[in-house]
């Protein structure tokens, strides 16, 4: 079983966190406004790019602006860099994801949830025995990547995929949070929490196409308040998520603002690239930026 999950994880890995650079021909400009902020203090300028982590090739170039923004920076900031994979600890993620010898995801899910489960699981081309081994939280994140992969949704084209391969030798990289405090916050989640995620997700496979394009879209055309209406729908639908929410979203916010906020007290300028759902709404870090006196400008 511990021999099929080390042949498991590395599959993961490159489904949803690595990828190959990106090489892109020269930016065109964009009409609009883009899913970038500028933010400014006395010492310094952060500006605040909103990533989708897997996009098509299709996505690019990126707007002149943007590009002018990232060649003005002197660091780049990711959630995580994805690339450094000496920073992940497979073995770590491997007991926080997986289930030991003697228990298996049947006996942690309802009746109901589980056969759901075994469906699209076998839908998308997943053996019974990869599904019973894996925690909610962590067969999630697969099956949500390999359902986007199949739609031509790419990791080696994720906005932060590309901008890292940009920095690499060229500018100083940081991280807001890092691979192992990603996979903790997952892990982290209670087995009620993480079957009301798992039953999130695969009711979303089968309206992926329709939904990531809505949302590529309003990250495209900058367009805030449709990409909010995307984001917090299911959220609103179903109150039980409200917690997963919080957890995932809002206490994410709160963490990465303040570190931001640091930012704006050193000198320099910074390229922070964050997933769009973390910059939106009145709980998101551009309003909370906002909030606390920073000049914000959407550009």
């Amino acid at each position: 079983m511990r021999n099929r999950a080390r042949r498991i994880l590395p599959l993961f890995f490159l489904l949803c966190w690595i990828g190959s650079p990106v090489n892109v021909p020269e930016a065109l400009g964009q009409d609009g406004k883009n899913f970038l902020w500028k933010v400014q203090s006395e010492a310094s300028t952060v500006y605040l790019f909103g990533s989708i982590h897997l996009l098509k090739k299709e996505n690019y170039p990126l707007s002149q602006t943007i590009e002018a923004a990232f060649d003005k920076s002197d660091t780049l900031v990711v959630e995580a860099n994805i690339q450094d994979q000496g920073k992940m600890n497979t073995q770590a993620i491997m007991e926080k994801g997986l289930y030991p010898p003697n228990d298996n995801i049947a006996e942690h899910l309802s009746p109901e949830t589980y056969e759901f489960l075994k469906n699209e699981a076998a839908r998308l081309g997943l053996p019974p025995e990869v599904i019973r081994m894996q925690k909610p939280w962590l067969l999630s994140m697969m099956l949500e990547a390999m359902e986007l992969l199949k739609l031509g949704y790419d990791p080696r084209y994720g906005v932060d995929n590309y901008f890292l391969s940009r920095a690499t030798g060229r500018k100083k990289i940081a991280e807001l949070e890092s691979v192992d405090e990603q996979f903790n916050l997952f892990a982290s989640l209670s087995d009620r929490e993480q079957e009301l995620f798992l039953l999130f997700t695969l009711k979303e496979l089968r309206n992926a196409s329709r939904e990531v394009d809505q949302v590529v879209q309003a990250w495209k055309s900058g367009d805030t308040k449709e990409m909010e209406a995307i984001v917090t729908k299911k959220f609103k639908e179903d109150p039980r998520l409200v917690s997963i929410q919080e957890k995932l979203i809002y206490e994410r916010n709160r963490k990465m603002a303040s570190t931001i906020e640091e930012y704006l007290r050193r000198k320099g300028t910074y390229f922070v690239v964050v997933g769009s759902a973390h910059l939106i709404g009145q709980k998101g870090i551009v309003e909370a930026l906002r909030k606390r006196g920073y000049a914000v400008e959407q550009l």
